[in-house]
């Protein structure tokens, strides 16, 4: 992820930190507001002075424009703070207007320094305008601080500044050590809450600072899988286990949607959905279904519900990107998400190793003892199976008791010899397992 010093007139612009996929890290209470692409950040007043940003999207926020270049390009990806906008310029239609590239003009400081907006893409330029207008005057960052200030002053604020810094960054290291210090905080937090249910706004206001300090948390899962000073002792994975499930609870802090997306809408979709996937496939074994990726994406948007379709084009969409997950098809017709590290010659190797057990040549395996062993949903082990069925492992069996699966022996029966019987290799490891059936 980008970070680091400024860049621009006078620190205007500050680099900002990006996912994985490609998209903004939104910060603590910073809401989406609208996205163009093929956009240009220039300035007509001072261009020695000035470093131009050239085709790139631009993402409104409650708090910032934030400037992401394309693919192709190698510039940083960028943001000017809504706060230090001064001025919007009203925008006048001209004759010669029509013939140029619509422009929004405003001015920030330090120094006073004229920014021009230029849309070189297709894109609502007059809703994108309006929605600026609207987040400059919502000032949302002032009501931020207003509201930090008083909890500050009343001491309740435990949550706000026990885990995060003047930076909205997370002061205390590593899972365990947040999970102590919450368990600390219960009895204030308890506090807390009931203020909230006494009033419908305060609740609404907590509920937005825990979603947000859930997505704070979730990004450091993501960045840091593992503790910082390397333990892997069971507190410490069993705090990393509960601390994904509350992120999947809770939910995604600002989802992409129509409205501020725009024609870019699946695009940025998909790069979500990219960043979202990494824990539940992390729990799921390294592949997930299609079908229960849809009810964990939809439950943690909320409201902001999206169609099967919609989920469908955002996953085609990833051999576009660089990003670290794909969706396979299986011969049945079944669609997963699975990472590209996922190796399935690992898998049909611990499949070998469990049905050449002794006591698996003779009884064979079914998805569910496939499952346990792979770690993974009976729908995806059976998938596998059916994989390795295909692959020549594996020869099945259907009976009244369902579907079972045994290693595939005929490669080893002589066909010149159908009766003879060999004491060695895996046939002979058969052989005595099926004969303790007798004693």
């Amino acid at each position: 992820m980008a970070s680091g010093s400024s860049i621009g007139v006078g620190g205007l612009f500050e680099n900002a930190e990006v996912t994985t996929s490609g998209r903004p890290v939104i910060r603590r209470n910073e809401v989406e507001c609208f996205l163009l692409s093929s956009v240009d950040l220039d300035s007509e007043d001072d261009p020695p002075r000035f470093t131009a940003l050239r085709s790139g999207n631009l993402i409104l926020t409650t708090h910032r424009l934030i400037w992401i270049p394309s693919q192709s390009n190698t510039a940083v990806p960028s943001s000017v703070p809504l706060a230090g906008v001064t001025h919007i310029f009203t925008h006048k239609k001209s004759i010669k207007s029509m013939f140029h590239s619509p422009r929004i003009r405003f001015q920030a400081d330090p120094g006073s320094i004229v920014v021009t907006i230029v849309f070189r893409g297709k894109g609502d330029f007059d809703g994108f305008l309006t929605k600026f207008w609207e987040c400059w005057r919502g000032r949302a960052w002032e009501e931020e601080e207003k509201v930090e200030s008083e909890v500050s002053r009343s001491g309740s604020g435990t949550v706000a500044q026990g885990l995060y810094g003047n930076d909205g960054t997370v002061r205390m290291v590593g899972l365990a050590g947040i999970l102590r210090k919450e368990q600390e905080q219960w009895e204030s937090t308890d506090k807390s809450l009931q203020d909230a249910f006494q009033d419908l706004n305060a609740l609404m206001s907590k509920a937005k600072e825990m979603v947000s300090l859930a997505e704070k948390m979730r990004q450091k899962l993501l960045s840091a899988p593992s503790s910082q000073n390397g333990s892997t002792d069971d507190e410490e994975m069993g705090s990393k286990e509960e601390m994904q499930q509350w992120m999947l609870s809770v939910g995604i802090i600002s989802p992409v949607t129509k409205e501020s997306a725009g024609a870019l809408y699946h695009q940025e979709l998909s790069r979500q959905l990219a960043d979202f996937v990494r824990i539940p496939l992390e729990q799921a074994g390294g592949m997930i279904s299609l079908t229960d990726m849809y009810y964990h994406f939809n439950r943690a948007r909320g409201t902001e519900l999206i169609s099967p379709d919609d989920l469908w084009q955002a996953c085609s969409l990833w051999e576009k990107f660089d990003v670290p997950v794909m969706l396979r098809k299986f011969d049945s017709g079944v669609m997963v998400i699975q990472n590209k590290s996922h190796s399935d010659e690992e898998v049909m190797s611990r499949i070998r190793m469990l049905v050449t057990k002794t006591e698996t040549l003779r009884t064979g395996v079914t998805a569910s003892d496939a499952a346990l062993t792979l770690k993974i949903a009976p729908a995806m082990a059976k998938e596998h199976l059916l994989t390795a069925e295909t692959k020549g492992l594996l020869s099945r069996d259907m009976s009244p008791d369902g579907l079972r699966f045994y290693f595939n022996l005929f490669p080893e029966i002589d066909p010149t010899n159908l009766h003879f019987v060999k004491d060695f290799g895996t046939y002979g490891e058969w052989v005595k397992a099926t004969s303790l059936l007798s004693v």
